[in-house]
């Protein structure tokens, strides 16, 4: 199978590449920069642009059988600060994309969607694909309208696609000195002994999985003929912040000192997801626990900082 990965040098973009080539297959890797916490694979060929660079989209589609489409330009905290952005580098340039794939008759695309935000504030938990779709910022629009794309372009071309509606994955290559993923951003802030800031009172759940699960859910999603088209992959499991700062603790050996400040209006209070369709048509599930998932990901964080 040839494969492009859009946002092929991202965090989960790294993990999706891996587990391609681990079972055989090409790989293309397209994005703006190379992968940050480690050099460029031998077996990989790479093309470095902007998402919205049509004629570079349409060199690196050429010979291509699946894409995996990565590539976002915001994460539900900047999202909303330029709503206009986030439609036209997402979704516009998302489109142009989906025209591309019909005329190099790619045949199929896949697309990382967001089980965290889609749904808004949830009516149920665990939340099922069904649940109705109302998310509160732009980043979570934005998704939902990208995935309305892909079923009219596949209504209208037969361009056959699959959307995974990740929860909250962390692990090793998720950016310790950034701003999203909890998990990688607390352990950063420890192995630094630096405070954890937390917005509200910790009391925020969510649903944490590990990325070397989530990649064996892109390639199910790549490989495997399906009926259904959207999936949510998670862990099932709801885990408060407090508790995620506990198991730091108890991985890490050291004490975090926490500091608290407001609630932002964008975070969901309880994000779980309810991910038996997955099981069911994938025969897809998480393998890794949540603590020893942190304990691969505080392994690679102490690493790094030794390395700087």
């Amino acid at each position: 199978m040839r494969c492009l990965v859009l946002g092929g040098n991202g965090f989960i973009g790294s993990h999706v590449v891996d587990k391609l080539l681990m079972k055989g297959h090409s790989v293309r890797v397209y994005d703006r920069a190379s992968e940050r916490f480690r050099p460029p694979l031998p077996d990989v060929e790479y093309i470095h642009g902007e998402f919205g660079n049509r004629g570079l989209i349409r060199e690196a589609l050429k010979d291509i059988d699946v894409v995996f489409h990565l590539i976002s330009t915001t994460i539900p905290k900047t999202s909303n600060d330029d709503p206009i952005f986030d439609v036209r580098s997402n979704v516009i340039d998302t489109i142009k994309l989906l025209e591309e794939c019909v005329v190099a008759r790619v045949r199929r695309v896949v697309f990382a969607s967001s089980g965290g935000v889609i749904y808004g504030i949830p009516k149920t938990n665990p939340i099922p694909e069904s649940h109705p779709t109302n998310p509160i910022c732009s980043h979570g629009i934005t998704k939902l309208m990208i995935e309305k794309y892909l079923a009219l372009f596949r209504h209208l071309y037969g361009l056959d696609y699959v959307v995974l509606r990740a929860s909250n994955p962390y692990g090793e290559r998720q950016n310790p000195f950034g701003e999203q993923g909890a998990i990688a951003v607390f352990l950063g802030k420890v192995a630094r002994g630096e405070p954890i800031v937390i917005w509200g009172d910790g009391g925020v759940i969510r649903d944490y999985f590990y990325v070397g699960d989530l990649a064996d859910a892109y390639l199910k999603a790549a490989t495997l003929d399906v009926k259904e088209r959207i999936f949510n992959i998670g862990s099932g499991v709801g885990t408060s912040l407090v508790e995620v700062i506990e198991l730091i603790a108890e991985v890490t050996g050291k004490n975090p000192e926490v500091s608290y400040t407001e609630s932002r209006p964008f975070d969901v209070p309880t994000n779980v997801l309810d991910i038996s369709l997955a099981k069911e048509h994938l025969g897809w599930h998480p393998h890794t626990d949540l603590v020893s998932g942190i304990k691969r990901t505080w392994k690679w964080v102490e690493r790094v900082m030794r390395d700087r």
